[in-house]
């Protein structure tokens, strides 16, 4: 039997190339959720008067929480 010593650059782990990230990105979906449930509507009623910046709220969960909770959690 031939090991090939191989390290998997989208995984960063030698041991298999299946393994993916699970926990962090869900866990980034479910705060995304919760922050959009709170950022949507008042980034819409800020919207009415000054657009950019209700655009910006609006946009703050996918842009920002996401990113920053899936690549938090390592697993």
């Amino acid at each position: 039997m031939v090991r090939l010593n191989v390290n998997h650059k989208h995984t960063g782990t030698r041991r298999s190339p299946y393994r993916r990230k699970l926990v962090g990105p869900t866990v980034g979906i479910l705060a995304c959720a919760a922050a959009g449930v709170v950022e949507w509507p008042v980034g819409a009623m800020v919207y009415m008067f000054r657009r950019m910046k209700g655009r910006r709220i609006m946009r703050h969960p996918v842009h920002v929480v996401y990113p920053r909770v899936s690549r938090a959690i390592p697993i």
